[in-house]
């Protein structure tokens, strides 16, 4: 089996992994979980994090063939829509700055687990996006279905369909190396929360247990880690130390038991900070919403008032 070299890049503001997956023997590549800046303050968006991405890929002459979401975040905008654009030399470049040169991919392609219409079409709702929202994944140019094959140069990979955190969870099993979204955090992290639409801590208990069956040398790629001050954040582990020492659910924690933690501990949780524009932005692949007449971009804000 092929051991594909992989990059990551921590971005702080979220505490979100973005990793870049190359196969050692050709220049072929992937990007996965990229990360865009926004400031919910002032509604600042802008491409700092995915620009250090991006040049790490063009001084190394890589080919990217895909750029995957493991799942419609809820804490973080994607970078996909952006580095797409720059990636393929598209003149519908957003305005943060001169286009940059185009790479030489010609095949880029977006995917995301075919759950994804799901999850658009119960946020068109929760946002009253209307009909001119089409909630068919097409957004995306690819969904995977469960245990789908693919390739990345001579790199053989497959989707993995991983619910329980989101319903439209996908873990990328890529060589040797498997890239978990927010099914698994470090073994002391734990595992993803399963309180939001479509979750099921049951599913998740049971998704994890798959990536349990792979092999433990398998290197587990995070989506995100939370260290304390002054510790370094964590980007991978393993599949045996994630059996051995997962401080949520080991290989011998019972579904009961960890069904029954999860939604415990699931009942404490805030709402992520990015929620509502994370998931606007993202089940459109990263696409901000068009502007209006005056050239104004908006996203929406639902409002639980009391009366």
């Amino acid at each position: 089996m092929t051991a594909p070299h992989v990059q990551s890049f921590y971005h702080v503001a979220t505490n979100t992994w973005t990793h870049v997956v190359a196969d050692p023997g050709s220049k072929a590549a992937a990007i996965i979980d990229p990360v865009l800046d926004f400031d919910p303050a002032s509604g600042r968006v802008w491409p700092e994090q995915a620009k250090i991405v991006l040049a790490w890929i063009r001084e190394r002459e890589l080919r990217i063939d895909w750029i995957l979401e493991t799942h419609a975040h809820a804490d973080h905008l994607t970078a996909a829509d952006w580095l797409k654009r720059q990636l393929t030399g598209d003149s519908n470049a957003a305005p943060n700055g001169p286009e940059l040169k185009p790479s030489p991919s010609t095949m880029l392609r977006t995917g995301i687990g075919a759950g994804i219409i799901a999850v658009q079409r119960h946020f068109r709702d929760v946002f009253a996006l209307g009909p001119e929202f089409i909630a068919d994944g097409s957004q995306f140019d690819h969904l995977f279905a469960a245990d789908e094959s693919f390739r990345i140069g001579a790199l053989e990979a497959r989707a993995i369909a991983t619910p329980g955190h989101t319903s439209d969870g996908v873990s990328y099993l890529i060589g040797d190396a498997v890239f978990v979204g927010d099914t698994l955090f470090a073994p002391g992290g734990g595992t993803g929360r399963c309180d939001f639409p479509g979750a099921d801590a049951t599913l998740q208990y049971r998704s994890i247990k798959r990536l349990y069956e792979l092999p433990d040398t398998t290197r587990v790629f995070l989506c995100h880690d939370y260290p304390a001050a002054g510790v370094q954040p964590v980007a991978q582990t393993t599949i045996a130390a994630e059996k051995g020492g997962n401080t949520q659910l080991r290989a011998e924690t019972s579904e009961a038991e960890y069904v029954a933690f999860r939604r415990k501990r699931d009942a404490t949780l805030a709402v992520p900070r990015l929620l509502y524009p994370s998931l606007q932005v993202n089940i459109r692949a990263g696409r901000i919403p068009n502007p209006d007449a005056a050239g104004r971009r908006f996203l929406r804000l639902p409002v639980d008032a009391e009366s």
